[in-house]
């Protein structure tokens, strides 16, 4: 069968209808990734919280998200207001999990993730980051009383990790060829994962040390918990927000930065984490490390 051949007008014509046809694809997609104009055209932009990132983002007695998270990202929606020139911005919040944060992020359910979310280079694919907020220890939370001080110590032992963190890996890695048998248990949130140490489900909760504190500090016999073990890395947490989004990335870089070198994030830091905090009154007493210092001193989201 002989082959068809279009005149050349006509397969021009052709081509070009099909560029048209996929311009406003182009456009929605790249509308999608504008943030600064997803907020102008819908005056609002949503928060991705967690529920019990104690310190960090969680709700209070009236459950409302509150957190030192929470806090830096009103400080962005000032700046969103000032480069917008809108009188006013709602704030919507919608609530993640260490399982689904990338997810909605991604797909514009949320606009800036206020949480505690650890900056990855291998995440840097999907998503982007805030300079870092908070750098911290990987350990582990167990009962004062288990006996258990070091990885080593938990072999045979049932761990749990929240579903979603790099915690298990992390246990996995720092084992370095030593054949540790644990069984693995998955919280669907920190509280959940707390609740099964508590409840002698689990033997140890693996976890960002500062995390752990925030645990402790709201269970109702915070001395029948403790810290140990080696550290299994530092790691960094920060903002999340979407990848390719320029226009936002540096405007959530220009004032996260800000604050740092202005010292009104080491303020913001000493509210959160060394004086009492809502609901209860509580003190997480977690003093500024000096891996904090040094992100604020010199802010940077290139990751680990």
């Amino acid at each position: 069968m002989p082959k068809l051949r279009l005149p050349i007008p006509f397969a021009a014509a052709a081509l070009a209808a099909a560029f048209a046809a996929l311009l406003p694809h182009v456009a929605a997609q790249a509308q999608e990734n504008d943030t600064l104009a997803k907020i102008k055209a819908s005056g609002a932009i949503t928060f991705g919280y967690r529920e019990s990132s104690f310190g960090f983002s969680y709700l209070d007695g009236n459950l409302k998200p509150v957190g030192y998270s929470i806090e830096i990202c009103n400080r962005i929606v000032e700046a969103v207001k000032t480069e917008l020139k809108l009188p006013a911005v709602e704030v919507k919040y919608q609530a993640v999990t260490s399982a689904n944060r990338i997810p909605l992020v991604q797909n514009g359910t949320v606009d800036i993730e206020c949480g505690s979310t650890t900056n990855l280079v291998e995440r840097q694919k999907q998503v982007a980051f805030s300079p870092d907020i908070f750098r911290y220890n990987v350990r582990m939370l167990v009962k004062a009383d288990s006996g258990i001080r070091s990885i080593a110590d938990l072999q045979g032992k049932t761990v749990v990790t929240t579903t979603g963190t790099t915690s298990f890996r992390l246990l996995r890695e720092a084992d370095k060829g030593r054949n540790l048998e644990v069984n693995n248990l998955g919280g669907k949130d920190h509280s959940d994962s707390f609740l099964l140490v508590e409840s002698g489900r689990a033997q140890a909760f693996v976890l960002d040390d500062i995390l752990l504190a925030g645990q402790i500090a709201n269970a109702r016999s915070p001395k029948d918990f403790i810290i140990t073990g080696e550290s299994l890395r530092t790691e960094n947490q920060s903002l999340m927000l979407r990848k390719d989004d320029p226009a936002f990335k540096a405007l959530v870089d220009r004032v996260v930065s800000g604050m740092m070198k202005s010292g009104e994030m080491e303020k913001l830091y000493n509210k959160w984490f060394m004086s009492p905090i809502p609901p209860k009154g509580i003190n997480i007493n977690y003093p500024l490390n000096a891996e904090t210092k040094e992100a604020f001193a010199n802010p940077s989201s290139k990751g680990i």
